[in-house]
């Protein structure tokens, strides 16, 4: 049975606050509770549109987030508002937000969203890249062997990606992704969206690659073509090409067979085949 309680997951702006829509002053002004990623980002865009905070303000960030989920849970089955807001974009994307709202759905607590700006989408609009189909994959693996495995998964991906990435991973992460996908690979980076020095840079990985080892700042999202498939043996061909690069960054050939073939939908077999012919080697 739905509790009289409601949770409001409320997307903040990802730049610009005068991008904020009016319920985003309304609700903050109201909800008995606000549960914000950063309390003085939180305050501090209250000022800049001109809102005053009536309810209680609370942390909910990644290092708290069980904790917090749970406590706020009882909070929404006593009938009250609670508000999640992130520093930036939609929480639960990339950002804290999901454990909460899973509880609250399980225990039949009304959840609705007060939507806002999207690096995601934003990103993936002004990207030039085809967006009638794409997959948000969130941030790569840290360590180089796991980034090199899950992109290696995505090579055969048709769907337009979009990634975000931290500035001092971003030159490693395109160059391990130029490996994955090819260096010729069509990709923009988008770096501090709707900012005052927003800035697109579009071209191949391999050269945008190049051009973040001098040193990138900022909030970053990549957006990254999806692979195009080719008729018959050119097919097959680039994957055995894909298969060599990924073997050469470290993943195993066998895991990096694998891995393709089921992202191409091919057998693993004929993969395996392909390559050991080009190669000579399992």
């Amino acid at each position: 049975m739905t509790q009289d309680g409601k949770l409001v997951l409320a997307g903040a702006p990802i730049g610009q606050a005068g991008d904020v829509s009016p319920r985003l002053r309304q609700v903050l002004e109201s909800a008995d509770v606000v549960a914000a990623e950063d309390t003085r980002r939180l305050r501090r865009l209250a000022s800049d549109i001109g809102a005053e905070i009536g309810g209680r303000v609370v942390s909910y960030y990644d290092q708290n987030e069980v904790a917090r989920a749970a406590e706020l849970l009882e909070v929404l089955k006593d009938g009250r508002t609670v508000v999640v807001i992130t520093d930036a974009g939609m929480p639960g994307v990339s950002d804290p937000g999901y454990r909460l709202t899973h509880l609250a759905v399980e225990a039949g607590i009304q959840v609705t969203a007060l939507p806002g700006p999207s690096a995601v989408t934003t990103a993936l609009a002004i990207s030039g890249l085809a967006s009638d189909r794409f997959c948000f994959e969130g941030f790569p693996p840290r360590k180089g062997g796991e980034r090199a495995r899950r992109l290696g998964a995505l090579a055969a991906e048709e769907r337009t990606m979009v990634f975000f990435e931290a500035p001092h991973r971003l030159a490693d992460s395109l160059a391990a992704m130029a490996e994955a996908f090819g260096a010729d690979r069509e990709a923009a980076v988008c770096r501090e969206l709707t900012k005052t020095y927003e800035e697109v840079r579009r071209g191949g990985l391999g050269e945008l690659a190049e051009w973040a080892e001098k040193g990138v700042k900022g909030e970053i999202t990549v957006v990254v073509a999806g692979f195009v498939p080719v008729a018959g043996e050119l097919d097959i061909a680039e994957l055995v090409a894909q298969v060599d690069r990924l073997a050469e960054a470290g993943t195993p050939r066998k895991q990096a067979i694998a891995d393709l073939a089921k992202a191409a939908g091919i057998p693993k077999r004929e993969l395996y085949d392909a390559v050991h012919r080009r190669t000579g080697t399992p």
